[in-house]
């Protein structure tokens, strides 16, 4: 495998009950961890997600209820996850969008913090687009020449990932080996939620939806602080409400 890695990266892929990041829940995980030395590591789950699973998603990923049943819930299996992927880099394929904004949702509805502060985030799904513009099955027969069966199984989706980006990585020299270079030619996303509800702009954080959009945060709720009570009462990912309160903690020590 042509791919230096100076600490794990963790490839990830979730089927879930739908793609709310604030109400769905997570049926499945698959995990595969590329070690730097080259070996890997792969953890699969079932989950049972303490709610119905939607026919429309079970027409996706084909698991239903009666599945998951007696599979634990996400809060029991959260600390030996999260053993097993901290300290690593994370990727997946559109998972900077997805699937890592819900695997925090989850992590934090389970009571647990995992700093992300030294986490890089490697999506193969922006390296595609922006390389050659295709879908995930594309992506596999165009990189690796194999056709992708069983689409929507968490580990063949994990596994098609992971073939696809050391396919990429042999297509592109220009992007280099290591992931500190792909994220150099590609650009890393700078954002302050997973959701995006605020972003980054010359270093400021600004709210990205709404009324206030473009407004620097802290303004916003030094002017207005009613708005920091509307967003913690909205339907707004759990990952969004806590930044927000960590800035209006900062801006109250400020002002302090």
């Amino acid at each position: 495998m042509n791919l230096q890695l100076t600490r794990p990266l963790v490839f990830i892929d979730l089927e879930t009950t739908g793609t709310n990041l604030s109400s769905d829940r997570i049926v499945e995980i698959a995990i595969i961890k590329v070690n730097p030395d080259g070996t890997r590591q792969v953890k699969r789950k079932l989950i049972n997600p303490q709610m119905p699973i939607p026919k429309a998603s079970s027409d996706i990923h084909g698991i239903s209820d009666e599945m998951v049943k007696d599979a634990p819930s996400f809060k029991q299996v959260a600390n030996e996850i999260k053993q097993f992927i901290e300290h690593s880099d994370l990727a997946g394929y559109n998972s900077n969008r997805f699937d890592i904004p819900l695997l925090m949702e989850e992590f934090l509805r389970a009571g647990l913090e995992f700093d992300m502060q030294q986490c890089k985030l490697v999506d193969v799904q922006k390296v595609f687009h922006m390389m050659e513009q295709r879908t995930l099955g594309a992506a596999f027969k165009f990189y690796c020449n194999k056709t992708l069966e069983d689409a929507h199984s968490a580990e063949v989706d994990a596994t098609a990932t992971l073939e696809v980006f050391v396919a990429q990585l042999e297509r592109y020299p220009q992007l280099g080996n290591t992931v500190e270079s792909v994220l150099k030619h590609i650009g890393e996303d700078r954002f302050v939620d997973f959701a995006r509800r605020m972003v980054f702009e010359n270093g400021v954080e600004v709210f990205n939806f709404g009324k206030h959009k473009g407004r620097p945060v802290a303004d916003v709720l030094k002017s207005e602080p009613q708005y920091y009570d509307w967003m913690m009462k909205g339907d707004f990912p759990l990952h969004t409400k806590q930044k927000l309160t960590e800035i209006l903690k900062r801006t109250l020590l400020k002002k302090g």
